[in-house]
């Protein structure tokens, strides 16, 4: 056994596989060296440096699997470091980048510049997702054959007015682009991601709510019924079912097309569910109370909605949940005040995803067990980087969250590392129990004592699906 290790991690409870052990962890060269249960003689191993976990628990470092950060191009909202250090606060030790920036990497030259500017910046571990469109269908084999994206991304709608830029080369505006383009995808053996929901519909449905004068916060949730988004995930099943494509549909805020998508995986089909803290947990009233802050799509739906999608999260049918981190200025969202329908969607949910789910597991709504396979587990599986990411076991790489599920969170946006922490008042003052105590990537720790090490800025480094 090796007597100075880089770093060990000590006295804490190890969540190793199906429970916690007491036991201490070896790092050296950036991976899980040894696991030392805490039993018999046992004598603790010298280190260089050490990490007290007592009286913690020690979690697999934790995979967000949907983040946005905008640079380059539109740097104000987030770029790699903020976006990062927003990551380690939230005890995410990687997460996925989803393309919307100006431009999105609808080719490999633009990923490329993408993958730089994160290897200059990022604090925690990053991979990419590809920019899937109409409009340049010849550069997906080349982004699928480089190695270096997990999946695409598609979104089923035109640019929304003024962010021509930001959508270019990512989206399937028709049904027969839908068609065609997820046919191409799944040519390349590719899982694409969808955001799964019905533009025809909502422009109707916002034209409406203008017209009646339904421009207050509520309006945008009945301007995009739950219909607009079900409607669209059945017709996509059946192109994947005619097509052969792999599809990752994100953010699901509905029972409905829950039960749509268990019944595809039944038949056989190679989908995948994802949803977010925000739909397991929040409800409408909370537009009525933060305006356009709490705007996001799809929309926060009722409270029987809320509590019905708490099934598919604990039978297993949910795939993973996501922040789907996506964050504006204050100034842009403020625009909604007016007209909820001239502000953008979405919020920040990087630094709130895990404290969110740790208050879930303390209020006995799922185990922690569960929690581990969505935020962790699931993520590296299903994207090609387990066993070295997602798990704590010899050899793996040495990424942990350090957690006390016996400690009070109050959230502050005032504490928070994203740009857009001024946007992020509807989680102002939550109390949660549970807390994030420390972030280590790769036997570096990045976030301790509620400070993110701001020197670690370059430490990420980008991960490769099957490697």
């Amino acid at each position: 056994m090796a007597t100075n290790y880089d770093l060990l991690i000590h006295g804490g409870s190890v969540w190793l596989g199906r429970g916690f052990v007491n036991a201490d962890i070896a790092v050296e060269d950036g991976r899980v060296a040894a696991l030392l249960l805490r039993e018999g003689s046992y004598t603790k191993p010298g280190a260089k440096r050490e990490y007290n976990a007592a009286g913690k628990q020690v979690l697999p470092g934790s995979i967000d699997p949907h983040v946005h950060i905008r640079a380059p191009g539109m740097e104000q909202r987030e770029d790699f470091f903020s976006g990062s250090c927003a990551a380690a606060a939230g005890g995410v030790t990687t997460f996925f980048e989803h393309p919307i920036a100006n431009p999105p990497q609808y080719s490999l030259e633009i990923l490329n510049k993408r993958i730089a500017a994160a290897e200059q910046d990022a604090v925690v571990d990053f991979a990419f997702y590809g920019a899937a469109g109409s409009e340049f269908p010849d550069q997906m084999q080349a982004l699928a054959d480089s190695g270096r994206i997990v999946a695409f991304k598609t979104f089923l709608h035109e640019a929304p007015p003024g962010r021509d830029s930001e959508f270019m080369g990512l989206t399937m505006k028709s049904d027969p682009d839908q068609y065609y383009g997820l046919g191409t995808v799944g040519k390349l053996g590719a899982i694409c991601a969808v955001h799964a929901e019905n533009n025809d519909m909502i422009n109707a449905g916002i034209a409406r709510c203008r017209q009646a004068g339904d421009t207050g916060p509520l309006g945008h949730g009945h301007s995009r019924p739950p219909v607009t988004e079900y409607e669209t995930v059945a017709k996509l099943l059946l192109f994947a079912k005619e097509t052969g494509a792999r599809i990752e549909f994100c953010h699901i805020s509905t029972p409905e097309a829950m039960e749509m998508i268990v019944g595809a995986k039944r038949q056989g089909l190679d989908v995948y569910l994802e949803t977010c803290p925000h739909y397991l947990l929040m409800d409408e009233h909370l537009m009525e109370q933060h305006g356009p802050y709490a705007k996001c799509n799809p929309p926060l739906r009722d409270r029987a909605t809320v509590e019905a999608l708490w099934k598919y999260v604990n039978d297993g049918s949910v795939d993973f949940i996501g922040s789907d981190h996506a964050p504006y200025t204050y100034e842009e969202k403020s625009r909604g005040y007016d007209d909820i329908f001239d502000c953008p969607s979405g919020f920040p949910g990087l630094e709130t995803r895990l404290p969110l789910m740790l208050d879930a597991v303390a209020k006995g709504r799922l185990t922690m067990a569960r929690m581990i396979e969505l935020l962790c587990e699931n993520p590296a599986r299903l994207f090609g980087l387990y066993p070295r990411k997602g798990t704590i076991r010899l050899g793996a790489d040495a990424d942990f969250t350090v957690v006390d599920q016996n400690a009070e969170t109050v959230l502050s946006t005032a504490a928070m590392y994203t740009k857009c922490r001024d946007a992020a008042m509807l989680y102002e003052g939550m109390r949660l129990s549970g807390a994030v105590l420390g972030t280590i990537v790769r036997g570096r720790v990045v976030y301790q004592n509620g400070k993110v090490d701001e020197a670690a800025r370059g430490h990420g480094v980008l991960c490769k699906p099957n490697q």
